[in-house]
């Protein structure tokens, strides 16, 4: 008997996004596992962070389907969504900077079960055990994008949905995340990630998409991957 799959915990069907008059998204269809980590690969304007948007119903607006664990969600209203147990991480991180890292911690509504208590976050991220008492103003780069992560972590949230984590950090900070993103995968998490850099991820993602002007132009597995670089610095311009 073949093995049995992952069950599916998103489908996104024929899914076509606007804001305003703009046409961003043009019929995305893809699939996402529980326990999956799938990345959305593309260039700036490709529309990858329009997908993560429409995901937890942040755009002007879609058509089509978008279905979390069977559930239709394309007419849902964003706090509904979010109560399917997701969470989003962001490119801006949202941190309150008038407010400790302790008290941004502390925020979060639950949207599912299981979030992580505080010291199991600070077990994972202790960097933050050190700065728990520093505003968000005083915070770096790394450590404000640790601290966002944290916080959806703390919810319950189960797909997490990740707008380019690593942008403008340092490389030992970039590291520590993918560490993260392991151990995040290893938990059961499922999380879509968007990202510029395909080797951050390469060997932790199921699954590329390659997003080019609102379409899906390629999905690669990870078993195709060493025979995709060239396509794929075609694509992201490298």
């Amino acid at each position: 008997m073949p093995e049995a799959g992952p069950t599916e915990m998103l489908r996104i069907s024929g899914l076509h996004a606007f804001y305003g008059e703009s046409h961003i998204l043009h019929g995305i269809d893809l699939v996402v596992g529980e326990g999956e980590l799938v990345t959305l690969l593309g260039r700036n304007g490709a529309g990858r962070t329009t997908i993560l948007k429409s995901i937890i119903g942040l755009v002007g607006s879609r058509t089509g389907s978008i279905k979390v664990r069977g559930v239709e969600t394309i007419a849902m209203p964003t706090h509904k969504i979010a109560h399917l147990g997701l969470g989003y991480c962001p490119e801006e991180r949202g941190i309150f900077s008038s407010l400790t890292v302790q008290e941004n911690l502390m925020l979060p509504v639950a949207v599912g079960q299981g979030g992580l208590s505080v010291p199991e976050i600070f077990e994972m991220f202790p960097n933050l055990l050190e700065r728990r008492g520093s505003m968000g103003t005083r915070l770096s780069g790394g450590e404000q994008q640790m601290l966002a992560m944290a916080r959806i972590l703390r919810t319950g949230a189960s797909l997490l949905l990740l707008d380019e984590i690593t942008e403008g950090l340092a490389p030992v900070i970039v590291q520590t995340l993918r560490q993260l993103m392991g151990q995040l995968k290893k938990r059961g998490f499922t999380i879509i990630l968007v990202e510029q850099n395909f080797h951050f991820a390469a060997d932790l993602a199921d699954r590329h998409y390659v997003i080019d002007r609102g379409t899906i132009a390629e999905m690669i597995t990870r078993e195709q991957l060493p025979a995709s670089t060239e396509k794929l610095n075609h694509y992201l311009g490298v």
